[in-house]
């Protein structure tokens, strides 16, 4: 059996690889390593420094669990097999041993602001991934990137990415959201506020200035703060009792099903924010509201990790090259959303 690797990283990205990868079990080799690098970044990943990463910290810990307690294949850097295929959810880092393989991006949700950062990256080759995912694409070596929609596509091309690469084909875990609706979450009709770990990772954020903006949205409804899992929770805790005290604090649990059952969602930058406009909720976000409805992925009944297994499947064996028409051949026709 010819033998894919799957690059994971955060538990976002470790399920997407997972579902795509359960559409290829039967006929391929599927291995699964969490995220790794070389060089000084793994100096510093090694001291810790890199914890507020996916290299390491909470991401590291939860990916390791899921891959543990699903009995997945473990290949850490990809070291014990060759690969003829590699499939990523990033490429702000694209490691070394990818070098000379079939190598799939899979597009991990919403991507950063365009910044300072990412036109020194894209025009001065200042590393991708000091500019966050506003880079994401840009590094240029993979094959094909699969894209959540038509207005990520239009998006990518803009920033640079050559267009006959990518391949809109939604992307896991944001495709199905009316799957959401039915839940055991208990309550109903409340302000959701989702955080960011903008601080762990070193951006800037007024969380009194934010949380005082939910309090007044809210006016005098009931206020539920779904904590982001790489933020500090001690800390939140603190300050949404001070500011929104009465507020419920969730530092665990369903994010997903939370959204389903709010009337309105508050956030600032995540990738949750299009569960929320896919179910029609009302939705405050740091994003133009408008430019993020345009780009909402594709909902199609949960049928994109069996879309990016079929594009797996004929570049593995070469079809791909040989002009074959993806578009046509989607296992699972993907409508317009």
């Amino acid at each position: 059996m010819k033998k894919i690797l799957f690059i994971c990283g955060s538990l976002n990205q470790t399920t997407m690889m997972h579902r795509i990868s359960k559409q290829l079990s039967d006929r391929y080799d599927c291995w699964f390593t969490p995220f790794y690098t070389n060089g000084y970044l793994e100096k510093l990943r090694k001291k810790g420094f890199l914890d507020f990463t996916i290299l390491g910290g909470n991401f590291k810990r939860d990916t390791d669990n899921y891959l543990s307690v699903n009995g997945l294949k473990i290949d850490y850097k990809g070291q014990k097999n060759d690969y003829e295929l590699v499939v990523t959810c990033t490429d702000l880092i694209l490691q070394k041993n990818l070098k000379g393989k079939k190598v799939i991006l899979v597009q991990e949700g919403m991507t950063d602001k365009k910044n300072l950062f990412f036109y020194t990256a894209k025009y001065l080759g200042l590393p991708r991934y000091l500019a966050s995912t506003s880079t994401t694409g840009l590094s240029n070596k993979y094959d094909y990137f699969c894209v959540a929609s038509e207005g990520y596509k239009n998006m990518f091309i803009k920033n640079g990415i050559k267009a006959e690469k990518i391949i809109v084909t939604g992307i896991p875990n944001f495709d199905n959201c009316k799957r959401h609706l039915k839940n055991k979450f208990p309550n109903k009709d409340y302000v959701l506020v989702c955080t960011s770990d903008s601080r762990e990772t070193f951006k800037y954020e007024n969380r009194k200035k934010f949380i005082e903006k939910a309090v007044k949205i809210a006016n005098g409804k009931q206020i539920i703060f779904k904590l982001h899992p790489n933020e500090k929770t001690e800390r939140a805790f603190r300050e949404i009792k001070e500011y929104a005290p009465g507020s419920l604090v969730f530092s665990e649990g369903n994010t997903s099903e939370m959204i389903a059952n709010c009337d309105t969602l508050i956030t600032k930058y995540s990738s949750v924010v299009y569960i929320g406009l896919a179910l029609g909720k009302k939705v405050y976000s740091d994003f133009n509201i408008e430019q993020l409805k345009s780009l909402i992925p594709r909902q199609n009944g949960g049928t994109s990790s069996v879309n990016i297994a079929r594009i797996c499947e004929y570049h593995i064996n070469g079809l791909m090259d040989r002009g074959y028409s993806i578009n046509e051949k989607l296992a699972v026709p993907v409508p317009e959303f």
